[in-house]
């Protein structure tokens, strides 16, 4: 009689909420929509979201992703993408009469329009950000240069020239809770008076994904979060699984880009997915451990979401 081997036992803890959030599908939507109504090519500006599965799919639709209009033709639609984009980069458009289309996710599109308002009353605006970051860029690009101010630590909070007049500050949708706090923190500490928002502007997505990541990583060997590398929101749950106990984590594009190595030792595997990560990623994932480990799977619930953004006004029928 043949004894038939068992597979080694492994634990996986799936953190919920994670991947997709409404600013991301509404975005991949509007591409898909465009293409649907003018037909290939459609352009946008930058990549759609950062995920590199995302902007392939949508590349073999008829998409092509730009860094500059003057890379797009008058004729051709011009999609901007969920993280937002400069006044200047609209008005080119607008002075070029392009089919223009703005994906910018609504929440980016929030702090867009307190940078705007607080330029305009006179308040110069501090914006806590990761310099060189798409967002960031868009968010500076709402009110005149001298206007804006980037601050990415404390440090650089202790180092600021006080301002002439009232000031005010606004931050990136996609930094981690945490970090942001302190640094909102001592910008009120050095700027008593300083002006901001009624809620936090760190986005809904975000803080869920990394709260279900506190929730997931303690005692984990290893915790897996599925995203680019050039994902904000991404980035920070690697750093959330380590604070939170996870004894490693790593940020990876799919399953190929993991070392088997990795799962050496490892009885208890966390796993969660960045805002621009597609579902089908952990999915393979999970199908590729199953043909080595008996797995047993646990879900880490902390919200539920259930919000859904409209399309663009230039594609709603």
């Amino acid at each position: 009689m043949t004894m038939i081997e068992q597979k080694p036992k492994l634990t996986v803890r799936l953190a919920a909420p994670r991947g997709f959030c409404a600013g991301v599908e509404r975005a991949i939507r509007t591409v898909e929509e465009a293409l649907t109504l003018h037909g290939a090519p459609v352009y946008v500006r930058h990549e759609i979201v950062h995920n590199r599965h995302v902007v392939d799919r949508l590349r073999a639709m008829g998409a092509i992703f730009i860094e500059e209009l003057k890379d797009a033709p008058d004729d051709r639609p011009i999609v901007f993408s969920a993280h937002g984009a400069p006044m200047a980069a609209h008005e080119e458009a607008a002075s070029r009469h392009m089919i223009a289309i703005d994906a910018t996710c609504p929440l980016v599109l929030k702090v867009h329009v307190q940078t705007r308002r607080h330029a305009a009353s006179g308040r110069h605006v501090f914006l806590v950000g990761h310099e060189g970051h798409p967002e960031v860029i868009g968010t500076m690009g709402q009110a005149p240069e001298d206007a804006v101010t980037l601050v990415q630590t404390v440090e650089d909070v202790e180092k600021l020239t006080t301002p002439k007049g009232p000031c005010a500050y606004v931050t990136q949708t996609t930094l981690s809770v945490d970090d942001a706090r302190s640094v909102v923190d001592a910008l009120k500490a050095r700027f008593p008076e300083i002006a901001g928002p009624a809620k936090e502007d760190i986005c809904y997505a975000t803080s869920n994904r990394q709260t279900a990541v506190k929730a997931t990583a303690p005692d984990t060997d290893l915790f897996v979060v599925f995203g680019s590398q050039t994902s904000s929101n991404s980035q920070r749950l690697v750093e959330v699984a380590i604070v939170a106990g996870a004894k490693k984590a790593v940020l990876v594009d799919d399953a190929d880009g993991l070392d088997p190595a990795l799962f050496e030792n490892v009885n208890i595997l966390g796993v969660s997915a960045g805002a621009s990560a597609p579902e089908t990623l952990i999915e393979a994932f999970l199908t590729s451990l199953a043909a080595t480990y008996s797995l047993v799977i646990e879900t880490v619930e902390t919200a539920r979401e259930d919000i859904v953004f409209n399309t663009p006004l230039r594609l709603a029928s």
